[in-house]
């Protein structure tokens, strides 16, 4: 539980739901001004000085507190990214997601968690290694982490079910996707397991969904293991972006002749190790040096004297504009090669997105809109 008051949490809700204000964003808001509802009162003005024609208005306060709401009436809970409860590993991705709504049982998030990911359309071999791996981890003492999806993901969660499964889903944590889904949906919850998604209850997934929920998962995991995936698929952006956030990737080697082991051995070459089983996956943790904690101070009041993106906010976004293109690039690269300091990159960045002239990826690049 929380001491945050409930205004507090709300607002940080209206923040975080408001039209053109992403992670990166919302982070950057929450450093400069301390609080959620000094962020939101600043909103209009930040966006406008940025040259969005349009106007910006935060989410009411009304919706906000009808999604907390029919949260509650799920039994769900609302777990901000300055909660304590807030899974740790999440909290120190660069950014974190602002929020997060979890149903069931949390404390298999408490545990060290295990993503295992891969194919829709497994063989009937890659089902049963997910099966018996996720199993094997459990027994070790591991939640195993998915996302809920046919194939390997339904086959690791049916494996660990006796010891708690996290599913993370692109909808909200009410949303079963596929609808084929729905027992084992159920028997997650049932047997102490949860579900977890940064969207509202009530929301149905969209495409561009997906990849958010791949970033949760690798952040929620100190290790992806890849069982079965072809060289486009959903299963290897989750495996990149967990070797981005400095996690520790593992492939299951497979058939040269078979297309659904391509993107696995792909990642063997890039330098993933092997998995066998669950021993290769304990080694690896056992490995594994300390990862980052969250240095976002959330509880401090705005810093005194000039915001660094008042010391001269029409350069800093005019330099950077003209560093960017429609294909992501990272933040750091940008610091680099303009020549700002990272407060100030992050400051015109969080305004050009609120201008709508910048948009962010999953895994926190920048591009233009």
């Amino acid at each position: 539980m929380t001491d945050r008051p409930a205004a507090f949490r709300r607002d940080w809700l209206r923040l975080a739901r408001t039209q053109s204000v992403g992670a990166v964003t919302f982070r950057e808001l929450i450093r400069r001004f301390g609080d959620p509802s000094l962020a939101l009162e600043a909103l209009p003005d930040l966006a406008r000085r940025a040259g969005r024609m349009s106007s910006l208005s935060p989410l009411s306060p009304a919706l906000a507190e009808a999604e907390i709401a029919q949260g509650e009436a799920l039994g769900a809970r609302l777990l901000l990214s300055c909660d304590p409860g807030f899974p740790p590993l999440l909290a120190a991705l660069d950014p974190p997601p602002p929020l997060i709504w979890v149903r069931g049982d949390s404390r298999p998030l408490e545990r060290t968690c295990v993503a295992v990911v891969g194919a829709r359309a497994a063989s009937a071999l890659g089902l049963r290694f997910a099966g018996t791996l996720a199993a094997d981890l459990g027994a070790a003492g591991m939640t195993v982490v998915s996302g809920l999806a046919r194939g390997v993901d339904g086959a690791a969660h049916q494996g660990a079910l006796a010891t708690g499964t996290v599913a993370v889903l692109a909808g909200g944590v009410d949303d079963i996707y596929p609808p084929q889904h729905a027992d084992l949906h159920a028997a997650i919850l049932a047997a102490g397991g949860c579900m977890v998604s940064e969207n509202p209850p009530g929301r149905t997934a969209s495409a561009a969904d997906f990849p958010r929920r791949n970033r949760i998962i690798a952040g929620l995991s100190r290790a992806v293991v890849v069982v079965e995936a072809e060289l486009r698929s959903g299963s290897l952006i989750t495996a990149r972006l967990a070797a981005e956030m400095g996690r520790d990737v593992l492939a299951v080697p497979g058939s040269p002749l078979d297309p659904r082991s391509r993107g696995g051995n792909d990642l063997l070459r890039q330098g993933a190790a092997v998995c066998e089983g669950a021993e290769d996956v304990l080694r690896a943790l056992a490995g594994l040096s300390g990862l980052a904690e969250p240095d976002l101070p959330f509880d401090p009041p705005p810093p005194a004297g000039r915001d660094p993106a008042d010391q001269s906010p029409g350069t800093a976004r005019d330099r950077i504009l003209d560093l960017l293109s429609p294909s992501p690039a990272p933040r750091d690269e940008i610091v680099r090669l303009s020549g700002l300091t990272t407060s100030e990159v992050n400051a015109a960045l969080a305004e050009l997105e609120l201008s709508g002239q910048v948009v962010f990826t999953a895994g926190g690049g920048a591009a233009l809109a």
